[in-house]
């Protein structure tokens, strides 16, 4: 008998990362590493722009955001991934890959929703910078913010909803190290037509949309550092921007690679392993970045461990 609106599956089957049986400690201990390190590095972001007073500008308060985002966003695969390479057991239930799916595409519509937030306070600053606080008041940061986890949650809900609708009757292997929404779509027995309509419409939107609009903004910001005349002005103007379009390039061109390069050019594995760079190194690097590139970021930090030295 038909049956359309559940699954016939209890669990999935992560086939994991292409390596072989004897490198699994070997990267099971990078890994972890990568990922303790994004989880304290992030934390570090927060703690200094929650902790040092100059750094509570629109800037830093979308910062802070982006580093709440991107341990979420790496919680969501890592840790699972973690375990099965630990205990060696593949399996995921159907809820948890369900639920791993959903969240892993909120906090990636969130990382791009506050990536165009950030721009456009780039934007503002060296364009704009005399109508700068005016502009960028507490209550349009705010709604930014709220209007991005709105947006998130919605297609994130969307593709989930639609996913939890299909059938999936025999295979349940997914060649992938966490649930992916495409991935999970090949799986399936029933009708995927509404959920592809879907992912080019919605999917492809909130991932284009946004990075047209960072390309716009840094096309006003780059024809306004070309009419300044001092090269004082211009380095000012390209320091308050570089640690946030160095972020952008890292993010969008792991992104491109892995959804709009045609399947054609790229391995199962090569794919795989573009994932690993967007899901587990950019969230790495992205506090590295923002430190080494930003000097407020470090002069907090030298308060944080001159006050932790005088308190010892």
């Amino acid at each position: 008998m038909k049956r359309d609106n559940q699954s016939m599956v209890s669990e999935f089957i992560l086939l994991g990362l292409p390596i072989r049986p004897e490198e699994q400690g070997m990267y099971y201990a990078l890994f972890l590493t990568m990922y303790l390190t994004t989880v304290l590095g992030n934390l570090l972001i927060i703690l200094l722009i929650r902790l040092d007073s100059h750094l509570h500008t629109p800037m830093y308060f979308f910062l802070s955001h982006l580093a709440f985002t991107d341990i979420s966003f790496s919680s969501v695969t890592v840790p699972k991934m973690l375990r099965n390479m630990h205990i060696h057991d593949p399996s995921i239930p159907y809820a948890e890959c369900i639920a791993q799916m959903y969240f892993f595409i909120l906090f990636t519509d969130l990382d791009n929703f506050l990536l165009t937030s950030m721009a456009y306070d780039r934007y503002v600053a060296i364009c704009h910078p005399l109508h700068y606080t005016t502009i960028m008041r507490e209550e349009l940061c705010i709604l930014l913010v709220a209007i991005s986890w709105i947006l998130s949650c919605v297609s994130a809900l969307s593709h989930t909803l639609l996913l939890a609708r299909l059938s999936f009757c025999a295979d349940n292997t997914i060649s992938h190290f966490f649930c992916d929404l495409a991935a999970l779509l090949k799986l399936s027995c029933s009708d995927i037509s509404l959920n592809e309509l879907v992912i080019f419409t919605v999917g492809t939107t909130v991932i284009t949309l946004p990075l047209i609009c960072i390309l716009i903004s840094y096309g006003h910001i780059v024809a306004t550092i070309l009419k300044v005349s001092s090269n004082k002005g211009i380095c000012k103007a390209l320091s308050t921007c570089g640690s946030h379009l160095s972020v952008v390039s890292l993010y969008y061109g792991t992104i491109i690679g892995v959804y709009f390069i045609p399947s054609s050019f790229t391995s199962t594995d090569k794919g795989i392993v573009a994932s690993v760079m967007y899901t587990v190194v950019t969230p790495l690097l992205n506090p590295f970045i923002y430190s080494i590139r930003n000097r407020d970021m470090k002069e907090a930090l030298k308060k944080l461990f001159n006050r932790a030295s005088i308190s010892t």
